[in-house]
């Protein structure tokens, strides 16, 4: 199974922070740095641009969400930026995520670059079964609405999906081997929750075959960040005798 180094979620306020936390994780190997809605909407493609120029990878973590051909436009503009992960909700259907596949491969193409792994947004691991049923109104049970979502995707074109480690064996049982599973909601024992409802450590996401994790604040509000990145990649990686 592929599994990628922890991909550290950059949820901070400003450049300098996260110029900050740039500088003090260029450890080998490089985490992938996700960059979320608050500094993209921020700081736009030159944040992105300072984390390549210290050799990251890069999950631009939007979650479009949009009629197709907005979303097909948007994913080109995307495509051109040199990121490896992108994100779409499969909440917007099958012709909007097969539309975002191709807008993000034309736009790479373009751009003369490999197109980046498209993954899906099942549902988010703020979310749970009472939120699903009493909010969205959805008469599945949470894990038939992930199991769904990640047929729609893959079937529409996408790499894989960011869904909670819970899910990820469930996915396996209807998608193929080579679908990405990419598990937020990482805490290591003792971590607080957060707002997160559904998390596991790094070593439970290794154990149920996550393909990568996403950690943000036990890594970015650490007093060495460094350390903790690279106990939570030991933890993940390490393969148990």
């Amino acid at each position: 199974m592929r599994r990628f180094s922890p991909m550290v979620a950059i949820d901070v306020a400003t450049k300098d922070e996260a110029l900050d936390l740039f500088d003090r994780l260029t450890v080998e190997p490089r985490p992938i740095l996700k960059i979320g809605m608050e500094l993209y909407y921020h700081f736009g493609p030159e944040i992105i641009k300072k984390a390549q120029q210290r050799g990251f990878k890069i999950f631009l973590d939007l979650k479009l969400h949009d009629i197709p051909n907005t979303v097909k436009r948007a994913m080109f503009v995307l495509g051109q930026l040199g990121v490896d992960f992108t994100t779409i909700h499969a909440a917007g259907g099958s012709e909007m995520v097969a539309a975002g596949a191709a807008g993000l491969k034309e736009g790479a193409k373009a751009a003369g670059l490999p197109a980046p792994k498209l993954l899906a947004i099942t549902q988010l691991t703020s979310i749970d079964d009472q939120i699903l049923h009493d909010e969205q109104h959805v008469d599945l049970s949470l894990v038939e609405s992930v199991q769904s979502y990640a047929q729609l995707a893959e079937k529409a074109g996408a790499d894989g999906v960011v869904c909670s480690a819970y899910e990820v064996q469930s996915i396996r049982q209807v998608t193929g081997t080579d679908f990405l599973c990419v598990t937020p909601g990482i805490r290591p024992k003792d971590f607080a929750k957060g707002d997160q409802k559904r998390v596991v450590t790094p070593h439970q996401a290794h154990d149920v075959g996550s393909n990568a994790i996403v950690v943000g604040r036990p890594i970015t509000q650490s007093a060495d960040p460094v350390k903790a990145y690279q106990e939570i990649e030991e933890e993940f990686l390490t393969e148990e005798d």
